[in-house]
């Protein structure tokens, strides 16, 4: 494990964005450059997508939500 160097405004987005998301400072940062990374791999997925894999892949039964008819 080594030391990233990030600058002073990106660290307190960190800081705000892992109180909502119950996440360690680490925990976020590494979630962000492990999200950044596949959408940069692959633009052809959307955000909710490679989440919903991400899931999938950990074993969490990601629920189907049902059509909404109109």
């Amino acid at each position: 494990m080594g030391i990233v160097n990030i600058d002073d405004e990106l660290h307190d987005q960190l800081r705000r964005a892992c109180t909502v998301s119950h996440r360690s400072i680490n925990a976020q940062a590494n979630f962000w450059i492990r999200i950044g990374m596949l959408c940069e791999l692959h633009p052809e997925l959307s955000y909710q997508q490679i989440v919903a894999e991400q899931l999938r892949s950990a074993g969490v039964q990601t629920p189907r939500l049902a059509e909404r008819h109109t």
